[in-house]
């Protein structure tokens, strides 16, 4: 894999920690335009006993579309992965079942169908299909609208650790208009991400970014203003835009992509139940101290960091 995060044995419980893993995503080096289509996501989630990075990277070129599983090992220096064949050769080769071993023996199992997915121009499906991950007779790990169909199938049960999505990240290839998914709030449908600019021309560059059809940040002079943030509200819920689109404006062959970040912020009420995660007790000898609330860690905010290569 292109990157790698680890954070032990446990839920990630501090909110603040998300940013070395935004810094961490941006100062890797650009895939070329001759790479392949990409998306991967990575998520925590309890596989065999311990809490671990699970890496789902869906890949698309001319000639293959797949989809690779990669179980971290506990301390992370490994990785065991399982590869499915998104278009096989033969059609009923879209339903299907592997397992695989991670830390010297335990079982992984994945189930997948994939003959109904629909694409909307990413590698990674957007509905009509599911991908379940299962350890110790509980399904982990979960992608994709089938719910119903993959709990059926696997006759498993629900991990009480629900898997937490920590980041996701995306080539775009088009000329002047770049799209994605996002979802930056569990409670509700993933979003539409849309980035547009006007860099040629006589008149000066500019750049939109749209989410859910409305416009949110609008950069004039673009030339004067290629790196820059801003907080926005979507749904309610503040969200980071981060872009640097300097390779779009003063590279050589404008063959270098636009770098976007979208990263969700705990609103107010949020912050103040974290504040109250943490709980003051007096012990027998009259000292004070602290104890959780809670027997788990609250989610940490995922984000979403997008590569936008332009075409000629």
């Amino acid at each position: 894999m292109a990157f790698h995060f680890s954070f032990g044995s446990q839920p990630v419980a501090n909110s603040d920690q998300g940013s070395p893993v935004v810094e961490r995503i941006s100062e890797e080096p650009f895939p070329s335009k001759t790479t392949q289509s990409t998306v991967t996501c990575i998520y925590q989630a309890n596989v065999a006993g311990s809490w671990r990075n699970v890496s789902v990277l869906w890949c698309k070129n001319l000639m293959s579309h797949t989809l690779h599983l990669n179980v971290d090992s506990v301390g992370g220096e490994f990785q065991f992965t399982c590869k499915i064949d998104v278009k096989p050769w033969y059609f009923w080769n879209k339903k299907g079942y592997k397992a695989f071993e991670v830390d010297g023996g335990q079982q992984v199992e994945v189930y997948w169908d994939l003959r109904s997915a629909r694409f909307s121009g990413s590698p990674e499906p957007s509905s009509d299909y599911y991908v379940a991950l299962v350890s110790d007779e509980e399904v982990v790990l979960l992608l994709g609208d089938y719910k119903k169909k993959a709990y059926k199938r696997t006759k498993m049960r629900q991990s009480l650790g629900e898997a937490v999505l920590l980041v996701k990240r995306e080539n775009v290839f088009a000329k002047k208009s770049f799209s994605t998914m996002a979802r930056f709030d569990d409670k509700r449908r993933a979003s539409d991400v849309v980035v547009e600019s006007s860099t040629s021309g006589p008149k000066d560059p500019e750049m939109w970014i749209s989410i859910d059809g409305i416009v949110l940040v609008h950069v004039k002079n673009l030339q004067w203003k290629f790196r820059g943030n801003q907080t926005v509200m979507v749904n309610k819920q503040p969200v980071q835009v981060f872009w640097d689109v300097h390779d779009w404006l003063f590279s050589v062959s404008g063959s270098g992509p636009g770098l976007f970040i979208f990263k969700p912020r705990p609103t107010e009420t949020e912050s103040e139940k974290e504040e109250r995660f943490y709980e003051v007790c007096e012990s027998d000898d009259g000292s004070s101290g602290y104890y959780s609330t809670k027997s788990y860690a609250p989610p940490l905010e995922s984000c979403l960091v997008l590569y936008a290569y332009k075409l000629e």
